[in-house]
């Protein structure tokens, strides 16, 4: 299925009367609608029968409204678009609806090409390229050398990755399924979040507006978080990467403007490529024992991580605490109010 006219989602946006936000209910979607809440946006939670009763219980994080659905995979699009819907995209919507995303006649924010860049990784590889960033090598199973992490496709959450030391390992692990092999950069994992826009005059000045830099995680991986513990007490636990949950990070300061300088030469790559993008995403780093950045990977939306409310950057940016969730609904907001929403919405 091929991508969707940007005038047919023009079309469908200059019959909005008003401005609601949705998004399937997983991932950050009580961030979301939280965020809709604090900014008197009406918010509608996609959601399944088994889900309702705990997206129900969080008074100040629930959605306005629900459409009540078989599978998360399956977005009720007419009834979004007569309620004047927007989608926000997040990890888990990525996961379940696919391509099915790329021809939906929904109005979704930001620029869904950047989504056909994250799910494809030689094209994200071209744009971190393009973008200047350090990459890990990557390789085939007969180049092999020393310790490689082997990724599977889709948004998962890192489950199902491992680490193997040779081809013969990777053959015996792996086999002939689908998967990136990388070399293992050893170092601490950073994963800083963003968020683009073009009105606001904070941050980093880009070709198209200006970047915001919201906040830093780490990801809670099991087992690897664990693995020393396990090991001394006289374990043979093997390696793993399923995320559990996210941690927030203070950077060293010395390594703040590098890190706004890879926010900006992303969003200033991705103009060229693909004609920018709006609103939150996430670079995924690795800092070395020399303090060298290693991106491995870039999320074109909005990160579980960001679920951490109280990053300080976030509030040194703006003068209080903004979330992600929060800071869409001021730019959909604000994007409404200009009748620009056709520039950040696709």
């Amino acid at each position: 299925m091929g991508i969707i006219e940007k005038k047919k989602i023009e079309g469908i946006l200059s019959g909005y009367k008003k401005l609601s936000i949705a998004t399937v209910c997983s991932h950050s979607a009580l961030q979301i609608f939280q965020g809709a809440r604090q900014g008197k946006v009406h918010s509608i939670g996609i959601c399944t029968k088994d889900r309702l009763e705990f997206y129900k219980s969080f008074p100040h994080a629930r959605p306005d409204e629900f459409l009540v659905v078989d599978s998360l995979a399956d977005v009720p699009v007419e009834e979004l678009v007569a309620r004047d819907a927007i989608v926000v995209p997040h990890g888990s919507f990525v996961e379940y609806v696919g391509e099915k995303l790329d021809g939906m006649a929904v109005p979704v924010f930001g620029n869904r090409r950047s989504l056909q860049f994250e799910r494809d990784r030689m094209k994200m590889f071209s744009w971190m390229g393009k973008a200047g960033l350090r990459i890990p090598k990557t390789m085939k199973p007969e180049e092999i050398n020393g310790l490689a992490i082997v990724k599977f496709p889709g948004a998962k959450g890192g489950m199902g990755y491992m680490i193997v030391k040779s081809e013969k390992e990777y053959w015996e692990k792996v086999g002939k399924k689908k998967a990136l092999i990388q070399e293992f950069i050893v170092g601490v994992r950073a994963y800083p979040h963003y968020f683009h826009s073009i009105f606001s005059e904070a941050g980093y000045k880009t070709a198209y507006g200006h970047v915001e830099l919201m906040g830093v995680d780490r990801r809670v991986e099991s087992n690897a978080e664990e693995i020393a513990r396990a090991v001394a007490a006289g374990g043979n636990v093997p390696l793993s990467f399923t995320v559990v949950g996210n941690a927030s990070m203070v950077m060293r300061e010395s390594l703040l403007p590098s890190f706004m300088d890879i926010g900006r030469n992303v969003c200033n790559s991705s103009k060229e490529l693909f004609g920018g993008m709006h609103g939150p995403f996430c670079v995924e780093t690795i800092v070395t024992e020399d303090l060298d950045i290693y991106a491995f990977e870039i999320s074109a939306r909005i990160v579980a991580g960001t679920n951490v409310l109280h990053h300080p950057y976030a509030e040194f940016t703006h003068g209080e605490m903004v979330s992600t969730g929060k800071r869409i609904a001021q730019e959909l907001k604000e994007a409404f109010r200009k009748k620009k929403l056709n520039e950040i919405v696709y």
